[in-house]
Formats: structure tokens, C-alpha cells, sequence
């Protein structure tokens, strides 16, 4: 299966935006898929505001950005676009660094005013980058993500749009898109 990498984007420890990535990436592990996490919030901050193209930590994230086949990029919507911790860590790859991956955009927010940040914000720089597919994307309210415990919940409306976007990923990463039982 796939090589995925997990990007989020936001820079609360306890982020809405990475808690419904983790569930996705729950799914997505069902699925066969050898998944990667990472959250832009614990690279070290004088590296991607210095734009130390160098430091250990941003080579380490170019890196696994390399050996992704398909990358879901996570991020809460500021002011009707990506999150800034976001931008800096994609102004430090390389100009084609998305060449050949499939991407699956998503975003949270407070307000549908904001629905449209994948499309205006997000999918032009991905597509700048040379991703190669962009599957369409999701916009998922504050509201319906909770945590319990170290548990993702998803109100069932919003987890049934995003298992369908998370399987039309994993559909164009040539995946499996029926889940496996899990084993424990």
C-alpha cells in the first residue's frame, strides 16, 4: 500500500484540526496504508521562521514530504485561509516538492464562512508545488470534532462526508477503500 504522510497544520496542542486527522489516519491504517504523522507545531519555531533550509528538523520533514506517495494536508481556516505555521513550513520545501503525490486537503473552522479556504487558499499552492492529483478536499466545522479521552469523536454527518473523501484518496493512491477489522 501507500506511504502517506499526515500534516497538520495548526499550532494548538490540543487542535481540532489534529484530532480529525488522526481519525482519518485511524482509517486510513484500516485500509493498508503505512501512515506518517506530522505536526508543524513541533518543528523547532527559529528553523521555519529563520528559514533555516538547513536545521536538522527541516531536513527530517523535506524528507519524509520525499518518501510520501500521498500526502493529507490538515489545517483551522484564520482569515479565510491556511494557517501561517502551515505557510512556513511549505515556504521551506522545495518549489516542486508535491511533484507525483496525491494530496487530500482539509480544513476546520468555526463558520461555513470559511468553506471555500481549500479551494482559494490551499489547493493553489499544492497545485504550485506540482502535486500531481488533488482529490477534492473537506471542510469540517469545530463543532462536530470532540475528544474523549485520547479518543477522535466526529458528529456522524461530518464522519460519513469524510470517510467518503478519505476513500476517494486512498481509491487514487490505488488503495483499498473498504475497511479492515481492526485487531487488537
Amino acid at each position: 500500500m501507500a506511504a502517506i504522510l499526515s500534516v497538520s497544520g495548526s499550532p494548538s496542542p490540543t487542535s481540532r484540526t489534529t484530532r480529525l486527522l488522526r481519525h482519518l489516519d485511524d482509517r486510513l491504517r484500516r485500509q493498508g496504508h503505512e501512515v506518517t504523522p506530522l505536526e508543524v507545531r513541533t518543528l523547532p519555531p527559529e528553523a521555519l521562521l529563520g528559514a533555516d533550509f538547513g536545521h536538522p528538523a527541516i531536513v527530517a520533514a523535506t524528507d519524509l514530504f520525499a518518501r510520501a506517495d500521498g500526502v493529507v494536508i490538515g489545517t483551522p481556516v484564520y482569515k479565510a485561509a491556511y494557517s501561517g505555521l502551515l505557510k512556513s513550513l511549505l515556504d521551506l520545501l522545495p518549489q516542486y516538492a508535491l511533484t507525483g503525490k496525491t494530496m487530500l486537503p482539509l480544513a476546520t473552522g468555526g463558520s461555513t464562512a470559511h468553506v471555500l479556504a481549500i479551494d482559494y487558499a490551499l489547493r493553489p499552492v499544492l497545485s504550485s508545488m506540482g502535486a500531481a492529483h488533488i482529490v477534492p478536499g473537506w471542510f469540517t466545522l469545530d463543532q462536530d470534532i470532540a475528544a474523549e479521552g485520547a479518543a477522535s469523536i466526529v458528529a456522524p454527518a461530518a464522519a460519513e462526508a469524510l470517510e467518503q473523501v478519505t476513500d476517494q484518496f486512498s481509491a487514487a493512491l490505488g488503495g483499498r477503500t473498504d475497511t479492515l477489522a481492526a485487531t487488537g
